[in-house]
Parts: C-alpha cells; sequence; structure tokens
C-alpha cells in the first residue's frame, strides 16, 4: 500500500510540476475577470491531470454485447439519457464518476477499434447538429477525428466530408478513420487536406451540415507545455486566434446551404475565441440566425457543468471535481 501511495505522490508531483507557471498566470489574470468565482474550481480541475475523466464512446461498426457488460463491471453507466432533444440510439457513450482511464487500444491496419476515448463534452458540438441519414456533411476542422468518428455513430451522411490543413494531423484523421470504419463507407468519405478558409468559395452552398470545431488556445495541453520559449510565443498568438476562427466561420457559411445548420466548437474557455466571434459573425451575416440550444443544456446539466448566463444558442461546460469535463464551447447557427 505504501508503494502504491507513494507512487501516486511521485506521478501526482510530476504532473503538477509540469504545469507551465507561464500560461497558469496568462489564465488566472484572464478567467478570474471573465469567470468570476467559477475560475477557482476549473483551475482546480485543470491543473490537477489525475482527477480528469474520460468517457467511453463505442463503436457500433465493431459492436460487442461483452465490451457492453465489461463496461458496466468496472462501474461505468451510459453518459447520455432519452431526454436529450436529439439522440440516436446506435450512439452509445460510457463515463464512470470517479477519475482514470479505460484501456487504449492500438491502431492495427485492416482491424476496428472497439471504443474510442474521449472527453464527453466534444459529443455536444455533435448532437447539436441534430444530423439526418443522407445529409452532406462537412468537419471543416477534423483531426484527431473523434468528433468524426461521433458524426458517423449518429448517422450516414450521402456524403462527408472531412478536412484538415495541418498535414501531420490529416494522416492522424487519416488513420483515426481507419480505425473505426469499415473499408464499404469510404466511398461516402472524403479527407481532404484544404485551407479551411477557401472550402466555403470552392464548394458554396453543399453541405446540409457543418461543423467548425476550430483551432483554439486549448486551455488543458497549453497549462502543461514543456518549453516555454514555446508556450509565450502561444500566448502571443493567442490574440491572432479569433481572427482566424471568424474567417474559418465566414468560409463553413458559404459552404452552407440555405436552411442548412453550423455547429462552432472549441476546446477553450476565452471569450475572445467562443461567444465573441459568434457575435461577430451573427452582427455581419444578414443570413445567419442563432439557433435556441437551451433545451439540449437543460438535458445534460445533470452530468455536465455549464457556465449561467450564456444566451440561448450557446453553452459553455465548465470542469468540476467528478464532472471534470470541458472545456467545451458550442454555438449553433442557421443558414435563411
Amino acid at each position: 500500500f505504501f508503494f502504491f501511495f507513494k507512487l501516486e505522490n511521485k506521478t501526482k508531483g510530476k504532473l503538477q510540476r509540469q504545469i507551465c507557471q507561464v500560461v497558469l498566470d496568462h489564465f488566472e489574470k484572464q478567467y478570474t475577470k471573465e469567470l468570476r468565482d467559477e475560475w477557482t474550481g476549473v483551475r482546480d480541475v485543470l491543473t490537477h491531470p489525475m482527477c480528469w475523466q474520460y468517457a467511453v464512446l463505442l463503436n457500433k461498426f465493431s459492436w460487442s454485447l461483452e465490451l457492453e457488460n465489461t463496461m458496466c463491471l468496472k462501474g461505468y453507466h451510459p453518459l447520455f439519457q432519452e431526454t436529450l432533444p436529439y439522440l440516436p440510439g446506435s450512439l452509445k457513450c460510457y463515463i464512470s464518476r470517479t477519475p482514470g482511464r479505460f484501456p487504449a487500444q492500438k491502431h492495427q491496419p485492416g482491424k476496428l477499434k472497439d471504443y474510442y476515448l474521449l472527453n464527453a463534452a466534444s459529443l455536444l458540438p455533435v448532437l447539436a447538429l441534430d444530423l439526418q441519414d443522407g445529409e452532406e456533411v462537412l468537419d471543416l476542422c477534423a483531426a484527431p477525428g473523434g468528433k468524426s468518428v461521433a458524426i458517423l455513430q449518429c448517422a450516414s451522411p450521402g456524403h462527408f466530408h472531412c478536412n484538415e490543413y495541418d498535414g501531420l494531423r490529416a494522416r492522424w484523421l487519416k488513420e483515426t478513420l481507419e480505425s473505426f470504419i469499415p473499408a464499404p463507407l469510404n466511398k461516402s468519405i472524403t479527407v481532404s487536406q484544404l485551407d479551411g478558409r477557401q472550402i466555403g468559395d470552392l464548394n458554396p452552398e453543399l453541405y446540409d451540415k457543418v461543423l467548425v470545431d476550430a483551432p483554439c488556445s486549448n486551455d488543458r495541453s497549453w497549462l502543461f507545455s514543456s518549453d516555454i520559449h514555446q508556450a509565450t510565443l502561444r500566448l502571443m498568438q493567442r490574440k491572432e486566434l479569433s481572427s482566424l476562427q471568424l474567417q474559418l466561420l465566414r468560409s463553413a457559411v458559404k459552404a452552407l446551404r440555405p436552411g442548412g445548420s453550423l455547429v462552432y466548437s472549441t476546446c477553450t474557455l476565452s471569450k475572445a475565441e467562443n461567444s465573441d466571434v459568434i457575435n461577430l459573425i451573427l452582427n455581419s451575416c444578414s443570413d445567419i440566425l442563432p439557433v435556441d440550444i437551451s433545451d439540449m443544456g437543460k438535458a445534460v446539466s445533470q452530468e455536465f457543468t455549464l457556465l449561467s448566463g450564456t444566451q440561448q444558442h450557446e453553452l459553455l461546460v465548465l470542469p468540476e471535481r467528478g464532472k471534470a469535463w470541458g472545456p467545451m464551447y458550442v454555438a449553433k447557427l442557421k443558414k435563411i
């Protein structure tokens, strides 16, 4: 017992030492102002990875009753209840109240994985899309591919376009899809490596549903930047991210058919990259309207802690102990 206690403390100390003080000081200043009292609890979770939780998204293309039984025996339970406005029966995700990580599966060419480990809040942008079979769907910034996999658990698009500009991340995306999606379905999936800012001009009004899971200042990973120079550079460039996000959103709006829906998401708490970007789009695009997703917020409030005071078309998931999901910002828009 003493050995394990000592090992846990050593691991905890190692993770604690890896926190980048430059980033934490920056977050402290910004988020104390933006989140006020909520920031203390959020900071407590973000700076202690030992309390992070991981959800297990089952792969319907490699379904196993044995796996579901194993999940239950290990104390996992289904994440979503049937009260959600949109919840396909084929989407199955399990979570545990206690921190810890289910064992990961290695990529094996030609063999499908049974499940994908993810932050449970990552499924909210996908559920907000309200996907239906046969639709033309675009995942504009798709790597590493978790949300693309979740989209394909929900529905069978007529055509599914997964795009990732970064070369290394694009290879990661292809490997993820190969690990989870059976080969016959590949004919309905296109993986591209285009600049997302140009897709709207290349494919105007082509898609029924568009997901913009935008590049952002990833609060969880940035806090553990081991290279102080890289962390400092990231913080300097942080101000430019909202401009990129706005350009990606404008492109997505062009790519969307009239009547189509767009979901924007990030994994940051930053107001400049979240509601400010959405407000700029709403104020500058006369053909874009906000879509009320407050019903979804109410339906998931048992499992997720949501920031109060947000507008009806947006949600912000705040990590807290025992519900260490997020950060995840979600906003939904519609083209008229």
